[in-house]
């Protein structure tokens, strides 16, 4: 009896799964049936048009060709080393050096990064130089813009307010165009103008280094004399394994904190600049 209940279970089974199949191949059919198409492109789309780039080479035909390309190949050079020149012929050098020595005098290492040094000291630059980067503006860019006069004289009335500004920094302090002069068997300069612009940038880079570095051994002296203290505690109480840098940071960063270090700083550096 259990193994007829068993074949007549099974028969009903292969008879309802049979029919089951059957009926999702009818709608398969029916679906694959009622999804043909056809579909047309429009005759009104064309296809996108490239247009065509060629490059000639020619020879020149005189000495005026040959001049306007030497002219073209230092202007390209001059427009690359540009960023380089603006950096080092502004106040970002000074501004740069002092700000990280303020980071290694208050023993950081990771915060700020340099790259927000940097890019503090970039819009420090920008705000000191304003005044010059306008006079650039309205004396050089403007009337080249408006055809008024050509590159070499914008290049000249471009150059002037940044030498004006470099001599406005070294003043008193001519030992470095002097020794520049000298080293190029030049006369020693009676004005401005008998600066070349080849001796007045280096001159200028060497004195904001120096600069900036007497700003920078100032800045170290009240932070070395809490490392020294710190140092002695650890020494007198012992514990000479423990790094005197570790505890001494911390009250640094009070210090600097509580008499308003940052301000303190940009303001004094403003001074410095725009005096």
């Amino acid at each position: 009896m259990k193994s007829k209940k068993i074949l007549i279970i099974l028969l009903v089974s292969f008879l309802f799964a049979g029919s089951f199949l059957n009926a999702q191949a009818s709608n398969n059919s029916y679906a694959s049936s009622s999804t043909q198409g056809t579909t047309q492109m429009s005759r009104t789309i064309r296809n996108p048009t490239v247009p065509n780039l060629s490059i000639q080479l020619t020879q020149p035909q005189s000495g005026e060709e040959v001049a306007f390309s030497i002219r073209l190949l230092i202007l390209l050079s001059i427009f690359t080393i540009a960023p380089s020149i603006l950096i080092i012929a502004t106040c970002f050098l000074r501004f740069s050096i002092v700000l990280d020595f303020i980071k290694r005098a208050l023993s950081l290492q990771q915060v700020p990064p340099t790259s927000i040094l940097n890019g503090i000291a970039f819009f420090m630059t920008i705000y000191a130089m304003w005044p010059t980067f306008t006079k650039v503006y309205d004396n050089a860019y403007k009337p080249l813009s408006e055809g008024q006069i050509g590159i070499e004289q914008a290049i000249t009335e471009a150059e002037n307010p940044i030498r004006d500004f470099m001599f406005s920094q070294m003043q008193g302090d001519p030992s470095y165009i002097e020794m520049f002069m000298n080293m190029a068997g030049l006369d020693k300069p009676e004005y401005k103008q008998d600066v070349p612009t080849h001796i007045l940038i280096p001159s200028y880079i060497l004195h904001e280094l120096t600069v900036a570095f007497k700003i920078g051994v100032i800045l170290y002296i009240p932070f070395i004399i809490i490392d020294i203290v710190v140092a002695s505690v650890l020494m007198s109480m012992g514990m000479m394994m423990l790094p005197p840098v570790q505890i001494s940071m911390p009250f640094k960063l009070m210090l600097f904190v509580l008499v308003d270090g940052w301000g303190l700083l940009t303001q004094q550096l403003f001074v410095s600049v725009l005096r």
